[in-house]
Order: C-alpha cells, then structure tokens, then sequence
C-alpha cells in the first residue's frame, strides 16, 4: 500500500504523538473513508486560534476524559479539519502549520500559498 503523502509531494510525516492526534489517533493526519471533517492540517496550536475554534462551537482546550481527550494548549500540534484552518485563515487567526505533516488532501480547500505562509518547520520557506 503506497504511503500517504503530504503538501509538498513527499512522505506524509507525524503530527504529534502528545497528545496524540490523527482522526485515527496515529499520530499523523491521515485521512480515509469515514472521516468527513477532514482532518488533514497539522497545525500548532496558539491561544488565539484555541479561542476561535471555541467560538465557533469546537473547543479543543477543554479536557474531555470521556473520550481520552487531554485538552490542548498553546504549541501543542494537532490535526485540524482543513475547511476549520481556512475559516480561521479568512478571520486572520490560522495558527502555524507543519507543511511536511500536512496531507496532500488539505489542497483541495486551501491554497499551498497561504499554507506556506503561515509554514514552521523544515518546509518553512
């Protein structure tokens, strides 16, 4: 089976293992059948975009044990939902994104450009 690939068109690289993230809680943003909010971008976490991402009804800093679910903080990565990055790219709160660990699938609702720009990382330009 090929492996997954990522933004920039080579191997699809971790996210984060703490916490552990990936719509199938692997550690990386992959994707597949079943996960409709396509959760593709590895972003880095900041309070700005925590705060957003709360506001408009997904709170990701909250714990939820029930469910495994530590809460986030600022700098921790996590894989995102790309059409939530792009939201939060048009309101000016898109946190930094880890293009090598971001799937290649993101590009079917965000321009490479203002991932690029909004890059940390080796892939940083």
């Amino acid at each position: 089976m090929p492996k997954a690939r990522n933004v920039l068109g080579t191997e699809l690289q971790p996210c984060s293992h703490d916490p552990l993230t990936g719509f199938y809680r692997n550690g990386c943003c992959d994707t597949g059948a079943g996960d409709d909010g396509v959760h593709v971008v590895c972003a880095r976490m900041t309070d700005e975009f925590l705060s957003f991402s709360r506001s408009r009804g997904n709170d990701l800093s909250t714990p939820r044990p029930e469910y495994g679910f530590g809460g986030l903080k600022a700098g921790d990565q996590w894989c995102l939902c790309a059409q939530r990055w792009r939201e939060a790219f048009e309101a000016g709160v898109a946190p930094q994104v880890v293009l090598e660990a971001t799937h290649l699938a993101a590009l079917e609702f965000i321009d490479l450009e203002h991932l690029k720009a909004h890059a940390v990382g080796a892939g940083a330009e």
